[in-house]
């Protein structure tokens, strides 16, 4: 049988609150073979067992040797042992962000993943937020971006700094949107309710030009998730929660464009421009499913990740060093 109409047999390891939502998706699709799952709590286990009518595994072990691949939804402090493992038995895994604690661990990975010849791909699911769809349709180069991501405090993601639980989504949308090397950042932030970082803001530029201005708080009243974008001829504003893209352009009098809502013209230096504004139709999907769908058609050969090891690893590399000059400041 051809490996692309293969079915992909795959395990879970963890199954709380993101890794429950990998065991519906996984056990729906027709490409996938969803072998089981394995996770330390066992009443938790058990309940997820008869919720979905798949296999609870008592270790690891037995569960790798019953699939090709296998999604990590386990805490951060867990990622390079379990992928580790994982990695060395031959099998290819999804792990939810962050890559790794460290650096180092990430390299790791990718070391493994390349001696065994198999893939990673990292969980960065905003990657896939419909909010960014109708980016491909425009010659993206921004010169400057702003970034903000608040939430209310849930005790659900702080075993990590603010920076590298809830940052580092934007981190990892910011490497892919500007394409360049980092020159120099700035970064300051503040313990408000824990015991790590809780409000964080970084000033990044690229060795483009671009500057990028980022801050997330983990104790903020409202959620907030925004970012836009501004280049020669070019302002984009989005709002992941709201699902909302809106893009003013810059253009000649007699340029076209169907899919302006409003049009004004306006003169500077001499000239008559026109200030367009579009809000694009957005698709819906959802992106957990559709991560999982790219991760397994992967493996198959027939597409290649979203947000592969070594994109896991950048937007890692660049959290940790935000995370760490923060750490130097209050110091």
């Amino acid at each position: 049988m051809n490996k692309r109409n293969k079915k992909v047999s795959v395990g879970i390891v963890g199954v709380g609150h993101l890794g429950k939502h990998h065991v519906k998706h996984l056990t729906a699709m027709d490409n996938v073979e969803c072998v089981g799952f394995y996770d330390i709590d066992e009443a938790r286990a058990t309940v997820i067992s008869d919720k979905y009518n798949v296999k609870s595994y008592d270790s690891l072990e037995a569960l790798l040797i019953d699939c090709d691949a296998v999604t990590i939804v386990t805490p951060t402090d867990t990622h390079f042992n379990v992928a580790s493992d994982c990695l060395t038995a031959g099998k290819h895994v999804f792990i939810e962000k962050p890559i790794t604690k460290s650096v180092a661990e990430a390299e790791q990975l990718l070391t493994l993943a390349n001696t065994n010849k198999v893939l990673i791909q990292v969980g960065h699911i905003e990657r896939l937020n419909p909010a960014l769809v109708p980016l491909k349709n425009y010659s993206i180069s921004p010169k400057y971006i702003e970034i903000q991501r608040l939430a209310p405090y849930d005790v659900r993601g702080t075993d990590v700094p603010v920076v590298l639980d809830k940052m580092i989504h934007d981190i990892d949308i910011l490497l892919f949107l500007v394409n360049s090397e980092v020159e120099s950042i700035d970064a300051n932030g503040i313990s408000i309710l824990t015991d790590s970082i809780d409000i964080a803001n970084a000033r990044i530029r690229f060795k483009n030009g671009t500057i990028a201005n980022l801050t997330s708080s983990r104790v903020a009243q409202d959620h907030v998730r925004k970012t836009k974008m501004f280049q020669q001829d070019l302002y984009i504003t989005i709002d992941f929660l709201l699902g909302l893209t809106e893009i003013y352009r810059v253009l000649d009098p007699d340029e076209p464009d169907p899919d302006a809502i409003q049009d004004v013209p306006f003169h500077y230096g001499g000239k008559t421009k026109r200030i367009v504004y579009e809000k694009p139709d957005l698709p819906s999907f959802d992106a957990l499913k559709a991560e999982l769908e790219n991760f397994t058609n992967s493996v198959k050969g027939s597409a290649t990740p979203i947000v592969d090891g070594q994109a896991g690893k950048n937007a890692l590399e660049l959290a940790t060093n935000i995370h760490d000059l923060i750490l130097e400041d209050l110091h």
